[in-house]
């Protein structure tokens, strides 16, 4: 009696744990992933050490956007994963002259405003970013630059990004004593 009631246990338990993988794999590979900052190229808007949410779907769905901050393999080592904030879209030529960022499309050229998430006094303390060979994007390719543009390693140093390498765009992001936090992408 004693065992059939244990057996019984354990084949529900047994259940229990099955449908939580079944719900949970999936969302895991294929929706949402977890991802740690890991250095201070993101400051000051992510930190080292702040958990995030990586939304995996949205671009299966629609084109990443200027401004969203993105999570990526590495071009250059893609076992490693970094996060940028998306500055150029395909077809666009990016210029950086006296620490501004130039974006030209169609013949248009506009200077970017990064006013919504970056600080002027963050931006004044700057330094070696100064001005940068124009660099035109070609299909399905990305200019991507760290908010803490003086320790970040970025497009500036290693070219751009293939849209092939983007895992997802931050979601959420995690850290105490706020919880949760929706990150969106400005408007321009």
């Amino acid at each position: 009696m004693k065992a059939s009631i244990f057996l019984s246990f354990l084949g529900d338990i047994l259940k229990i744990v099955i449908i939580a993988l079944a719900i949970v794999i999936p969302i895991r590979y294929f929706l949402f992933q977890p991802f740690m900052v890991r250095g201070s190229s993101m400051e000051p808007n992510f930190h080292h050490g702040n958990y995030l949410i990586i939304d995996e779907i949205s671009y299966k769905l629609r084109e990443p956007q200027r401004g969203e901050v993105v999570v990526f393999h590495y071009p250059l080592n893609p076992s490693d994963r970094y996060i940028k904030r998306i500055i150029g879209l395909p077809q666009e030529t990016i210029k950086i002259e006296d620490g501004q960022i130039f974006i030209t499309k169609n013949d248009q050229t506009q200077m970017l405003n990064e006013d919504n998430y970056l600080p002027i006094s963050w931006k004044e303390s700057w330094q070696n970013y100064s001005d940068f060979t124009p660099i035109s994007l070609g299909e399905e390719e990305y200019f991507v630059l760290g908010d803490n543009r003086n320790a970040s390693s970025d497009s500036r140093r290693w070219g751009t990004l293939p849209q092939k390498d983007i895992i997802g765009r931050v979601y959420f992001q995690i850290s105490f004593p706020d919880v949760f936090t929706t990150v969106a992408a400005p408007n321009y």
